[in-house]
């Protein structure tokens, strides 16, 4: 049997928590060009790759947020509004966005088909959204979506001297949350919480008895029989 639950009465309690100011949800898409990119060598034979060698219908990205700096809030200015008929300052929020794209193309069948990274580059964009962001708010954005797809991919044959190069559009779509929000210490009258009940599972598995061959062990009518 599980332990009945004990009931607390409710008590007055401070709790630290974060007080949201604002917040917006936004869409964007960009284009990216990234020019010149080297093929690679071929890993399986350490030869230079060539354009004949790659499936150029084949180019594909990926988009991750830099890893230094993936978010930078640049500043805010305040802005004057009348929205209805009252007087309200909210905060122009300059965002700067930092993104590492890897761009990816198939061999030829002929080579086995695997899939190789072309290289990766780095890139930045900004942007400019009004939220109610006082000075001492943090400005915290989240990526809800983050993709990319291959517009144009075109291969270029250099000289024998050079790699081959890639020159590909890619077109980044992404989907964020964005709020203004304040550490805060709120006094809150609330119940406690209380464990769960245990899930109905044995803690430990019962003895299992090996199936039986009655037909075979014990033989009833053998046993009965006299010598």
């Amino acid at each position: 049997m599980q332990p009945e639950k004990v009931k607390m009465d409710k008590e007055l309690l401070c709790i630290n928590t974060e007080k949201v100011y604002d917040w917006i949800l936004n869409e964007a898409t960009f284009d990216l060009s990234l020019a010149d990119l080297e093929l690679p060598i071929n890993p399986a034979t350490g030869a230079q790759l060539e354009c004949d060698d790659i499936d150029v219908d084949t180019v594909t990205c990926t988009v991750e947020p830099a890893a230094v700096d993936p978010i930078v809030i640049l500043d805010r200015v305040d802005q004057h509004f009348v929205i209805d008929g009252e007087p309200v300052t909210l905060q122009l929020v300059n965002i700067r966005k930092n993104f590492e794209v890897t761009i990816s193309v198939n061999l030829i069948p002929e080579l086995g088909g695997t899939t190789l990274e072309v290289g990766t580059a780095e890139f930045t964009r900004c942007e400019q959204v009004i939220l109610c962001a006082p000075d001492g708010t943090d400005v915290n954005v989240t990526y809800t979506d983050l993709d990319c797809f291959v517009c144009t991919a075109i291969c270029d044959p250099t000289t024998t001297a050079t790699p081959d190069e890639l020159d590909v559009t890619v077109t980044v779509r992404l989907c964020q949350s964005i709020q203004s929000v304040f550490e805060v210490t709120l006094e809150i009258v609330a119940d406690f919480c209380q464990p769960r009940d245990l899930l109905p599972i044995a803690p430990c598995p019962a003895p299992t008895i090996p199936p039986q061959c009655p037909v075979v062990f014990p033989n009833t009518a053998a046993s009965g029989d006299k010598y």
